[in-house]
């Protein structure tokens, strides 16, 4: 019974494929079109001007050669910075010229001064205290003018720099041949082109 079982099973799955060979007379061909598209983003010609003009729009007019190389986010930050160390200019010289005001009519006499709770000695304490901080004030101001310029030279630089995304990591297995435990590393490659 299971010889005539496995006959039928071995009949029907021949017969299958023998009805399953027979061959059509029309044949259709499929044409495929392949459409490349071009992903590169068009670039932009050499320019070795280009970043002397954005430190030199820079060094005209703060955040002009930001707008340059069109990084508008970093104009606010800029004349922010600028703002910040001039207003501080403005306070401190006027907490001196206050001082120094208070200072000269006692050494001419007068008590009568705003500082009255104040010694003398401490009213000179309090003009170099904010002689420093105008000329640290100053020095904020004209270090963010200056890093505005530098801004604007190094990004007109990276700009024309060839910046791929494709930064591969790849974990590295390798067995070591004398002894066969095998070695683990992490792997960085980068290409230059």
């Amino acid at each position: 019974m299971k010889r005539k079982g496995l006959h039928i099973f071995l009949f029907l799955l021949c017969s299958g494929t023998v009805f399953s060979q027979t061959t059509d007379s029309l044949s259709v061909t499929e044409e495929k079109v392949l459409i490349v598209e071009n992903t590169n983003t068009p670039k932009e010609a050499y320019n070795p001007l280009a970043p002397s003009k954005a430190a030199f729009y820079s060094a005209v007019l703060p955040g002009l050669g930001q707008a340059y190389n069109k990084k508008y986010w970093k104009i606010p930050i800029v004349y922010a910075g600028i703002a910040t160390g001039v207003y501080f200019y403005i306070d401190n010289d006027n907490d001196y010229d206050r001082f120094r005001d208070a200072y000269k009519r006692r050494l001419a006499g007068f008590t009568d001064d705003e500082f009255q709770g104040i010694s003398t000695d401490r009213l000179i304490d309090a003009q170099r205290t904010a002689q420093k901080n105008k000329d640290v004030s100053i020095i904020v101001a004209l270090a963010f003018y200056l890093v505005n310029i530098v801004d604007a030279n190094v990004d007109a630089h990276l700009k024309q720099f060839n910046v791929s995304d494709d930064l591969s990591l790849q974990p590295n297995f390798e067995l070591n041949r004398i002894d066969s435990h095998p070695n683990y590393g992490i792997s960085l490659k980068y290409h230059l082109k």
